[in-house]
């Protein structure tokens, strides 16, 4: 699943092909492209001009020259793609211009988790967004205040910091490299945790998503590629998520995968303690 340095780097290639064009047609072409609460059919942005495209955690919308955006989550598999070869799996289908110059943006999602929606803003939020917390690049993230927030809570620390309510943007990935990097047992309970523990994580978290977005994400499925339909680019050292039995990078102990929550987690059983 994208997470946020994927999502930011879908978010960077759409800039450049989309902001500034108008928007000529817009249209679902699968029943669960749009999200059942949009405010409308796709067809309602035709003719709105793209002034910006923003992100929070994996949330995308398009800034349009009206009241109305349009928010995306890409799911498990949703991309944005100019002019793909494979169009089996496009669900939604933009024809945008500026000028003489014509672009085609699909939106292809083959696991159809992915949504698009038409939505009203609240403080320059799209609606479905209201009740995500700010992700740790944005300058309305409260690190002091997300720390208190996961010490109030007795629940596992990797599931704190899974939390979108909390802190927006990181995924299974990143939360298995975020508390490899920081030497901490992802079953240890928050609310037990000292605040330099928890600062470590999320210090952690910041710094392994900033090398991530530094070469375009990473990703572990075929399907995600960039805006141009590239792939290859999206690829960083991994030192736990997916790296069961191989030896840990920092102490040669194999990387241990257990299950939590419905999903798997890899540590070091030797670095990161419980």
């Amino acid at each position: 699943m994208p997470e946020l340095p994927e999502v930011e780097t879908v978010r960077r290639g759409l800039v450049e092909h989309v902001v500034g064009r108008t928007i000529i047609s817009a249209q679902a072409l699968h029943p669960r492209a749009l999200n059942p609460k949009s405010l409308g059919g796709l067809s309602v942005i035709e003719g709105a001009q793209v002034q910006a495209i923003r992100r929070r955690g994996k949330f995308l919308w398009f800034v349009l020259d009206r009241p109305l955006v349009l928010a995306a989550h890409l799911g498990m598999s949703g991309q944005f793609l100019i002019r793909p070869f494979d169009i089996r799996h496009t669900r939604a289908m933009f024809t945008l211009k500026n000028g003489r110059k014509v672009t085609e943006l699909h939106f292809n999602d083959q696991r159809t988790f992915g949504w698009l929606s038409i939505e009203e803003t609240l403080g320059g939020l799209p609606t479905s967004v209201l009740k995500i917390a700010p992700d740790i690049f944005e300058d309305e993230y409260d690190q002091k205040s997300v720390i208190e927030n996961i010490k109030r809570r007795n629940i596992k620390i990797k599931t704190a910091i899974l939390n979108q309510n909390i802190v927006s943007g990181i995924g299974n990935i990143y939360a298995d490299e975020s508390l490899w990097l920081a030497k901490v047992h992802p079953e240890r309970v928050a609310s037990a945790m000292k605040t330099s523990d928890i600062s470590r994580v999320l210090d952690s978290a910041k710094k392994v998503m900033s090398e991530a977005l530094d070469v375009g994400g990473t990703s572990f499925d075929e399907l995600y590629v960039n805006v141009n339909g590239d792939s290859g680019y999206f690829d960083i050292s991994l030192n736990a998520y997916g790296q069961e039995n191989e030896p840990c990078p920092r102490c040669g102990t194999p990387i241990k995968r257990i299950q939590f929550a419905n999903r798997s987690s890899h540590f070091c059983p030797k670095c990161q303690k419980s």
